[in-house]
């Protein structure tokens, strides 16, 4: 039977009502059925009618099927199925995708049976509102609780429903929930356990009635003012649809006593407003509440206003006036920061210092007002954690409204908002995304890094956030790291070269810029290590190697992973994370330790010997993979020196127990005071409680072209030429292009992870140009055909762009669904073009790919790695816009054998060294042993004197002249030398880099 006439005629409908309905009032309708589950809507999927599952993994959708029960509370069937969920998993009755929406306007709310299990387990039940079908509308959610035995009918009224802010299928439409376009509900069932559940009769109940479509809503639900002013609170009523009210609605009000108090600090008011029928939606009535000036320093003070609504629903909350805090000295300026500190840490309490150590997800808070409850210090938005829709400006309105409520706690301390912003402003749709950091390391340019971190700033700080958990500092030693491409290198020379990045981000190294609205707060991460986790250490979930186990001596965690931090303290960072990994220090009977347990790193190395007068802010929920309890995992945390605790959904949970344990003795209020005090030094140093709100001043610049021009550069720099027989590359306009393979026009896989979402994705993801529009762009004459279907003949050269889908952290890992090998359509693809004309390859990839066994067949080989939004930068070096300058920022392997294989390993034989880059347009220097004994005597008096610029320039010299002899003839006694000149160019010793250079050349 078609849902059309199930839905038509209201005579039958009567005639289908269960054996056990409850009475209804006269004037009410019958309730309209939407599932009898008695076969007339199939298993199916979109675009038809349907009922199907869905979950998390291959394993979390339920089975579901139509049972003859003889119980059945509607019919004699009844809808029945077994889960065992580990991640999310339910099943969604979508209505035909063909078919007009439904309108639910005219009832109350949706029902059905529910056969209890009494496991007290929660059922979330959601409803489809608007868009263009069921998986492009918006999600409105509510939930009841398994708490009985038997068949039980659950009434959900509409205005029980909430709006998903956790996961919405697209951008918002209007956050309305309308009922006129409906497009079916959805079932999520309990994770966790095996369980199986029975339901029956869905069906629409109910009148609607004024209060579900109109609202009373107040401007703001916090309403500072300042002492001695008069606060305007503007209250507004409206209505689904903007229609005129059909009847009269009132709203009493009155203030009443919070820490303010009546005739003292404010005068009481309490009066009625009235809105009669036929006043319009969007009328908007203003209570007015003066308050008394008293000249005393003081903290801020509340007034609640309590508003009652008849004929509307209510404000959800209690809106608060604030008298804000005035004439303390932390709030002068001109003071010191030392000294603002001092005075504003002795007049907080313990909770209010636990509140200045946690860290919430944005999404995760149970309700807005938690920010002032638990008087928290700061939010995050995870990766893919966004507002809707997301734009520059609904990001500075989100961040402005949370800010907002930290004015309704005693001392106004200002949020700090955070992001992983870690190849530009990545999660924020039109942003420039800059090539990610393994590509930045093949530039080789300092300046450069500077200048991607520059614009990077100033795009996240226009969006009113002003902390960057940016630039990761790792040194990747094993490119099965599924975080590998967050490194600048395997050499912790070149890291610490593009740490530049950390004052484009921040600005001068003292801190003075970071009150500027182009500059944020950055970060140093995973502090130490994280790069040289061993393979199969790992013991998180399905990881191979990230979040595993570095094993090292004293002197290697110096020399390579300690080395980049160094470096960030004295460039001024302000924050600094610790690695999810574990560190096992050969020698110093600790065993493998947690790095968020390791105090003798953290206070004893980083804030100790190096003096980092930062706050160090915990990894995503890492406390929780510390020994013991839970109150052990605080303990160890924050004694080891963790300022700030990342606790995205146990923010009340580690407040508290925070709390607790300083009570109990066990966590020393001195070290409280520390890691407060640290907080509020780079608050105070941001400018935040002057100016705590948006500075969207910048906005217009985000994505703009000359933000884009750096990061089209950074594009162009970063591509590393490892072949080029014949000179097949730069490409001629007058050459007819034939132009395939999976990356050549994916602007998903071309920016990678941490694009939009965690793990970024596939497709048409982002603004931005594909490779391959960069090359029609310029002027080229290109054909395409992604896998080679088309005919290759009458084509000069191909070019074939393969290389990896998106992936980040250990999700990512070589091992966990994961290899270096390029896949079947990608082999297919380079073996058709390379065999029918001379090609040229592009891997965009975020780590080296095993290219071996077709190196012969290729003539140019490019090393794309993860270039960003611009492919027109790619297209610049491809057609000779721009010379190829990049170089190998880690040893490309010959086999999966190898790895890990690094410079300076005593055995090294690999496909490319580190830092391998042929080059055109550039004149390579003739000569031979004798011009590189010349260009040693020069390096090495330049070096003697300091002259950097000119030392590089003649180690360049000497790699181009190596390059270009051995070519084609790399060998072990070849690459040693040449990857061990690249790190000592690094280190500032130019004349042993071109001996170096020269052993190599004499070994060619």
């Amino acid at each position: 039977m078609r849902r059309t006439a199930l839905l038509a005629s209201a005579a039958l409908l009567a005639g289908l009502l269960p054996w056990a309905a409850t009475a209804r009032a006269a004037d009410e309708p019958a309730p309209v059925p939407v599932d009898r589950f008695e076969g007339e809507v199939p298993f199916a999927a979109q675009p038809a009618e349907g009922l199907f599952t869905w979950g998390g993994d291959t394993d979390d959708p339920p089975t579901l099927r139509l049972a003859d029960r003889a119980d059945a509370p509607e019919g004699g069937k009844v809808l029945t199925g077994g889960y065992d969920i580990s991640g999310y998993g339910g099943f969604t009755h979508d209505f035909a995708a063909t078919a007009p929406a439904h309108d639910w306007s005219a009832h109350q709310g949706i029902r059905l049976w529910w056969e209890g299990r009494n496991n007290g387990r929660k059922i979330t039940f959601e409803i489809k509102d608007g868009g263009a079908h069921g998986e492009a509308s918006e999600l409105w959610t509510t939930s009841f609780t398994d708490d009985f035995t038997g068949w039980k009918r659950i009434s959900l009224p509409f205005t029980d429903f909430t709006y998903r802010t956790d996961y919405q299928p697209v951008g918002g439409i209007d956050h309305v929930l309308g009922l006129k376009e409906m497009w079916g509900y959805a079932v999520t069932l309990p994770p966790g356990a095996k369980g199986d559940f029975a339901m029956d009769g869905v069906e629409l109940y109910g009148r609607a009635d004024q209060t579900l479509r109109a609202s009373v809503t107040t401007d703001a639900p916090v309403r500072p003012v300042e002492e001695g002013g008069t606060a305007k609170v503007k209250v507004t009523v409206a209505t689904t649809g903007e229609a005129p009210l059909t009847d009269p609605v009132t709203v009493t009000y009155a203030t009443a006593d919070g820490t303010a108090t009546a005739g003292e600090d404010y005068t009481p008011v309490s009066g009625t407003l009235t809105f009669p029928a036929g006043t319009a939606s969007g009328t908007v009535r203003t209570i007015e509440v003066p308050t008394r000036r008293d000249r005393t320093a003081e903290p801020a003070e509340t007034i609640p206003l309590h508003l009652t609504a008849t004929g509307a629903k209510a404000p959800a909350e209690t809106p608060r006036i604030v008298i804000d805090a005035h004439g303390l000295p932390y709030l002068n300026a001109r003071l010191p920061v030392r000294k603002r500190v001092a005075d504003l840490l002795g007049r907080m309490s313990l909770a209010e210092k636990a509140g200045q150590m946690t860290q919430a997800e944005r999404g995760a808070m149970s309700r807005p007002d938690d920010i002032a409850a638990y008087a928290l210090g700061s939010l995050l938005s995870g990766g893919g954690s966004t507002p809707t829709p997301n734009t520059p400006g609904a990001w500075a309105k989100m961040i402005d409204a949370f800010q907002l409520r930290t004015r309704a706690t005693r001392f106004q301390i200002p949020l700090i908002y955070g992001v992983d912003a870690v190849h530009g402003h990545n999660n924020l749709s039109g942003a420039t995304v800059m090539p990610h950091n393994i590509g930045i390391g093949a530039t080789r340019d300092p300046g450069l890094a500077y200048r991607t971190g520059a614009v990077t700033a100033a795009e996240v700080r226009a969006t009113g956030v002003p902390w960057d958990f940016a630039p990761c500092l790792c040194v990747t030693r094993d490119e099965r790291w599924g975080r590998s491409y967050e490194s600048f290198g395997e050499d912790p020379a070149l890291v610490e070269s593009m740490e530049t990045v950390i004052q484009g981000l921040q600005g001068r190294a003292n801190g003075r810029d970071l009150s500027r609205n182009d500059k944020v707060l950055a970060t140093a991460k995973h502090f130490v290590g994280d790069g040289g986790t061993a393979y199969g250490s790992s013991t998180t979930g399905t990881y191979t190697i990230d979040q595993g186990v570095t094993t090292v001596t004293r002197e290697q965690l110096e020399d390579i992973h300690l080395a980049p931090y160094r470096e960030a303290v004295d460039r001024g960072i302000g924050t600094v994370m610790p690695s999810y990994s574990s560190l096992d220090i050969t020698g110093d009977g600790k065993g493998a330790v947690k790095m968020h347990a390791r105090g003798d790193m953290i206070n004893g190395v980083l804030k100790g010997r190096m003096g980092f007068s930062g706050f160090v802010i915990s990894d995503w929920n890492a406390i929780d993979q510390l020994p013991g309890d839970y109150a052990a995992h605080v303990r160890a945390s924050v004694n080891a020196g963790v300022d700030m605790m990342m606790v995205p959904y146990g923010y009340k949970e580690f407040s508290t127990t925070l709390a607790d344990e300083v009570t109990a003795g066990r966590i020393s209020e001195r070290r409280i005071d520390d890691a407060v005090s640290r907080i509020l030094t780079e608050k105070f140093r941001l400018g935040l409680f002057e100016h705590p709100y948006a500075d969207t001043r910048g906005a217009a610049a985000i994505g703009s072209p000359d933000h884009r021009k750096t990061a089209r550069q950074a594009a162009a720099e970063s591509q590393v030429l490892l072949k080029n027989a014949g000179g097949v590359l730069p490409l001629k306009k007058s050459e007819r292009i034939y132009v395939a393979g999976s990356d050549a026009d994916d602007i998903g896989n071309q920016t990678g992870g941490w694009t939009l979402t965690w793990q970024g994705a596939s497709g048409n993801t982002v603004p931005g140009t594909t490779i391959l529009q960069g090359l029609r762009k310029a002027g080229g004459n290109v054909t395409y055909s992604k896998d080679a279907s088309a005919p290759t003949g009458g084509h000069d050269v191909g070019v074939v762009v393969v290389g990896e889908t998106p992936y980040a952290e250990g999700v990512g890992d070589v091992g966990n669904g994961h290899d270096l090998n390029l896949s079947a359509a990608d082999r297919a693809a380079v073996d058709k073009v390379c065999a029918a004309m001379r090609c040229a390859v592009l891997i965009v990839s975020g780590r080296p790919q095993l290219i071996g066994d077709r190196l012969d067949e290729i003539d140019a080989l490019v090393a794309s790695w993860l270039p960003g939004t611009e492919g027109e930068g790619v297209a610049d070096v491809l057609y000779g816009r721009r010379p190829f300058t990049g170089q190998l920022p880690v040893t490309w392997p010959r086999s999966a054998s190898q790895l890990p294989i690094n410079v300076g390993d005593p055995a090294y034989d690999p496909q490319f060294p580190y830092g391998w880059g042929l080059t055109t347009l550039t004149e390579v220097p003739k000569g031979g042993t004798a011009t590189l004994r010349d260009l040693a005597v020069r390096a090495t008096a330049a070096e003697r004197h300091g002259d950097a610029r000119t030392g590089r320039a003649l180690v360049t010299k000497a790699r181009l002249l190596v390059q270009q002899r051995t070519a084609g003839h790399l060998t072990e006694a070849v690459a040693k030398p040449f990857a061990d000149a690249d790190h000592l160019l690094l280190t500032g010793r130019y004349g042993r880099a071109v001996e170096k250079l020269a052993e190599a050349y004499r070994a060619a």
